[in-house]
């Protein structure tokens, strides 16, 4: 029996699963927590790893592994190849002003044709930007951008920090397709960097991670094949089986709407980023700040767990007597609004009540994710069912709302751990073919 490894390293935590490669059964599992914040030592992610790996029983027998991470997060690394200051993540806004200056500079048409982006604050390029603003000597001090997964598949394989003096092996660190199209530096259609977009972010040119082709793979230090890994959404694509005419509606700590699609997408608004996807097709994407922590925060103003919130928006009527609840509790992504608060109105004596609110809550949560289900239909992409995800999709209520609110039939599949799944698939092409 030929083992693979993958790996989800998320937001919130490290998750490992190490499944049979022919038959996909799992073997045995493994996770570890990260530290909260939108900016993090990637120290902290690397522990992290080693912790969840341990836990699942360790590499024996491994034959091949892949990591899923968190995308954009900015890894900046010294001409040592050590690690420059703490990573911004996705999450992390104050990059928002970085962003609308790169759009003012060469125009949101031209870098949506060029990247199939237009930059707001979750993607590294407006990291970058801010780095060379607010830190222009830890800017100075850039040799070399990775993004999360990169950097942790570069240390799995025993890469790392050298000694002063020394050259580290920036020519080992890699990446993928759908990564990389989340840098805003990246042609999705050339498969180039584009060299003028992180010179004009970052203030000078740094070595960046090779992109691997969909089957291409290289080698750890125990000759371990390792497949090119993926962001978090196109490697959840690979876990859940989407293909074309899906849309996958992922409801965690971000809410994320993505469909796998075999042609290049191009909004110039910037609503849908034009991801490529991590099996040669494209993955248009809309992704939303607020979605499953919308419901923590209304269980907790009620008083409830989630299954009593759940049973209380179940018993209110659909559209909650004309209570509305805006969800931008932390800004929001789509629409790029950063710095919008969180709105609650049509508020009378007789709609204000706790089941109303509830209500309010899920369908608030979900209408946002329903605009970005219409923005990817209307570049022409077919949807014909979504498959919910995430934590927020074992909610009763988020079930039963979610065909009305997204105006498709929906399919919610057995939980899993859809990310690290993803990546032990590639992990399983990687020795099978």
């Amino acid at each position: 029996m030929a083992l693979v490894m993958g790996v989800d390293s998320s937001t919130q935590s490290c998750k490992v699963v190490i499944v049979d490669a022919d038959t996909g059964a799992l073997v045995r599992q493994g996770r570890a927590n990260h530290p909260d914040g939108t900016s993090v030592d990637p120290e902290a992610w690397w522990r992290a790893l080693r912790e969840a790996i341990a836990d699942a029983g360790g590499m024996d027998g491994v034959a091949a592994w892949a990591i899923g991470g968190q995308q954009h997060g900015m890894v900046a690394l010294d001409e040592r190849g050590a690690v420059i200051r703490d990573a911004l993540l996705w999450n992390d806004t104050r990059s928002a002003g970085a962003a609308a200056e790169l759009v003012a500079e060469f125009g949101a048409e031209e870098l949506a044709r060029r990247t199939g982006v237009v930059p707001v604050a979750s993607f590294t390029i407006t990291k970058l930007r801010w780095l060379r603003d607010a830190e222009p000597d830890n800017a100075a001090r850039v040799a070399a951008v990775a993004l999360p997964h990169d950097w942790l598949t570069w240390r799995l394989r025993g890469y790392g920090p050298v000694a002063a003096g020394e050259r580290p092996a920036f020519d080992e660190l890699v990446t993928d397709r759908s990564d990389a199209s989340g840098t805003g530096y990246w042609n999705p259609e050339t498969g180039e960097y584009d060299r003028d977009l992180l010179f004009a972010a970052l203030g000078h040119d740094a070595a960046l991670p090779r992109v691997l082709d969909a089957d291409e793979w290289v080698v750890d230090a125990e000759g371990r094949r390792v497949a090119p890994g993926a962001g978090d959404n196109a490697a959840a694509a690979l876990g859940v089986g989407a293909g074309i005419g899906d849309v996958v509606v992922s409801i965690g700590t971000s809410g994320t709407i993505f469909a796998v699609s075999a042609a290049r997408t191009i909004d110039p608004s910037g609503t849908v980023a034009g991801f490529a996807s991590a099996d040669g097709g494209f993955l248009p994407l809309v992704a939303t700040l607020n979605a499953a922590r919308v419901l923590d925060a209304i269980a907790r103003l009620l008083g409830v767990d989630h299954g009593e919130l759940s049973a209380l928006a179940l018993a209110a009527q659909p559209g909650a007597a004309g209570l509305r609840l805006v969800p931008y509790f932390e800004g929001e992504r789509t629409p790029n609004l950063p710095g919008a608060t969180a709105e609650l109105t049509g508020m009378t004596l007789a709609s204000t009540t706790r089941e109303n609110l509830a209500r309010a809550a899920v369908e608030g949560m979900l209408a946002g994710l329903a605009a970005g289900l219409d923005a990817i239909r209307g570049l022409g992409v077919p949807i014909t069912r979504a498959l919910l995800i995430g934590g927020g999709a074992q909610s009763e209520a988020v079930r039963a709302i979610a065909p009305d609110v997204l105006g498709v039939p929906v399919i919610v599949p057995e939980p899993g751990e859809y990310v690290a799944l993803g990546a032990a698939r590639q992990a399983s092409s990687a020795i099978t073919g």
